[in-house]
C-alpha cells in the first residue's frame, strides 16, 4: 500500500509572525490561510519543490510551540541555501560535512528546528 506524508503540524504562538518567517525569510509558498471557525485558523505552507507541507494556525496542533524538532528538508546546495537564509535574517548553524550529507540547521521564532541536507553523490 502506498502512503505519502503530506502535512506536518508545526506549533507556533503567533500565526502571522510564523507566516512572515516561513514565506518571506525561508521561501515557503502560502497555500491556504482560512479562518474555519472563531477558534480554528488553518494555514498551509509548502517548501518550494516539496510534496509535503506544514500546517500552522490556531487549534491545529496539541503540541506546545517550539516542540517540533529536527524537521529535515533536502536541498541541492546547502551552502547556497544557508547563504539565502542568512541574507534573509535567519540564523543558521555552521555547515557540517558528514559522510551521508552536508548540513545546516535553523529555528523558527518559536524554536521549532529544521535541518537542511545536501545529499552527497554515491562514490
Amino acid at each position: 500500500m502506498e502512503m505519502k506524508l503530506e502535512l506536518v503540524p508545526v506549533p507556533v504562538t503567533d500565526v502571522d509572525r510564523a507566516i512572515d518567517f516561513y514565506v518571506n525569510k525561508v521561501g515557503f509558498n502560502l497555500d491556504h490561510d482560512h479562518r474555519v471557525t472563531e477558534s480554528l485558523r488553518f494555514v498551509q505552507l509548502t517548501p518550494k519543490g516539496s510534496a509535503c507541507s506544514i500546517v500552522i494556525g490556531d487549534a491545529t496542533s496539541s503540541m506546545k510551540p517550539g516542540t517540533q524538532q529536527n524537521l529535515q528538508m533536502v536541498v541541492k546546495d546547502t551552502v547556497a541555501a544557508r547563504d539565502m537564509l542568512n541574507k534573509n535574517g535567519v540564523k543558521t548553524t555552521e555547515i557540517q560535512d558528514m559522510p551521508w550529507g552536508i548540513f545546516t540547521s535553523f529555528a523558527d521564532p518559536d524554536g521549532n528546528t529544521w535541518s537542511l541536507q545536501q545529499i552527497k553523490p554515491k562514490a
